[in-house]
């Protein structure tokens, strides 16, 4: 029996009841919606980068901001994929990206790996004129991109997440590191997450930018979206970083740096600081305990984002045509690696799906954490990417 099994069956009725109408509602809005036309291949046409995207082309070794969300871009704006290590001007042989994602990131934050984590078969997958009009074909290709596009914008892969969790850490270390962060004055640990969250969002845009048809969206679209999702998709993107082994003290403890660390590292004297840090952690706990691979939990970070329902969304209906092709890609990965279900008839992807309103809660409760402490603390300078997607109305 696996572990979310045994923490299912210790809830009490009244929460199991929750959770199972919760299951029952979004099995209802996944059958409405699966009614719908089926998927079409139109989602790999080649994207036409928003106005937000064109930027001036500079090498500064780092990010340029052109006071809009859509216009960071780590590096260098280009309009080929580059493959590193052999020359600025050597394309890149994946055409599937090239062909039918965004090309308007040369983007990798891990240039000593291969960019092809798919392998060389899908470099000649198909062309332009190839375009597969089978539903099952056209998710194993939404997987693919959407996978590579989460592989290519991790800093680190799972590997080396698990070799640094193994990494020697004396007693002595681990109780001066956690001190040193309990220590530390609230604004100064507000600033120190606000840059680690900034470094994460950096990179959640460029996987945005390589969802297929994101970039086909209006540009203040593609703003709503991300200035909705990116704390979301941030919180799901956490869960990779969690030991739960237990790290000092046997507790589950977050990779932070290179340093292992409890979520009460990150306690502060506020009461709703630390129901933020508690919720946080506990959705991130309940998505690592799902043992999602790294294509499903992509594909659920493309779903995250490309939610229809969001407040102030134009295209609406060119938005939920994306996320229920990249829901059927989700449901289909799921069934072929998670057959048997968690407890009773709840599957992993009901579980997904219930996380979904908890994530929202909890991006909501950091903007109302946010908001006090910019008004108890006008002062305080956060990055600029920061301040852009986290603007807080006084």
């Amino acid at each position: 029996m696996s572990r979310d099994a045994v923490k299912f069956g210790r809830m009490s009725k009244k929460q199991r009841e929750k959770v199972e109408d919760e299951v029952r509602f979004h099995r209802a809005q996944m059958r409405a919606q699966s009614d719908a036309a089926a998927p079409d291949s139109s989602v790999f046409e080649q994207q036409t980068p928003s106005s937000s995207d064109q930027l001036q082309h500079h090498y500064n070794g780092g990010y340029a901001y052109n006071s809009e969300v859509g216009s960071y871009t780590p590096y260098a704006y280009n309009t080929t994929q580059v493959t590193p290590g052999s020359g600025a001007g050597s394309t890149m042989g994946y055409e599937l990206s090239a062909d039918y994602v965004d090309s308007t990131t040369a983007y990798d934050p891990r240039p000593s790996q291969s960019m092809d984590p798919l392998g060389p078969d899908t470099s000649t997958l198909m062309t332009s004129n190839q375009l597969p009009t089978d539903p099952a074909e056209i998710s194993e290709l939404l997987s693919k991109t959407i996978a590579d596009a989460h592989n290519r914008t991790c800093i680190y892969s799972l590997d080396q997440i698990h070799q640094m969790f193994k990494k020697p850490q004396t007693q002595h270390e681990s109780l001066s590191r956690l001190l040193y962060y309990k220590n530390m004055a609230h604004e100064e640990l507000w600033l120190e997450c606000a840059q680690k969250l900034t470094t994460v969002i950096q990179q959640i845009i460029e996987f945005a930018k390589m969802v297929p048809g994101f970039m086909k969206l209006s540009q203040d679209d593609q703003i709503v979206l991300l200035k909705a999702g990116s704390f979301e998709l941030a919180v799901i993107r956490m869960s990779r970083y969690l030991d739960l082994t237990g790290g000092p003290g046997g507790t589950c403890c977050v990779l932070y740096g290179e340093t292992l660390l409890p979520q009460d590292a990150f306690f502060t004297s506020d009461t709703s600081e630390m129901k933020l840090v508690t919720c946080v952690f506990e959705i991130a706990k309940g998505v690592a305990e799902l043992k999602l691979t790294e294509t499903e939990l992509a594909l659920y970070s493309a779903c995250v984002l490309l939610s229809p329902d969001r407040p102030g969304l134009r295209g609406v209906a060119e938005i939920s045509r994306l996320s229920q092709a990249v829901l059927r890609a989700l449901k289909a990965e799921l069934d072929r690696n998670h057959a048997l279900p968690i407890k009773g008839d709840v599957t992993v992807c009901d579980a997904l799906l219930t996380k979904i309103p908890q994530l929202r809660e909890v991006s909501m409760l950091h903007m109302e954490a946010l908001g006090r402490l910019k008004r108890s603390a006008p002062h305080l300078e956060f990055p600029a990417l920061h301040k852009e997607l986290f603007s807080v109305d006084s």
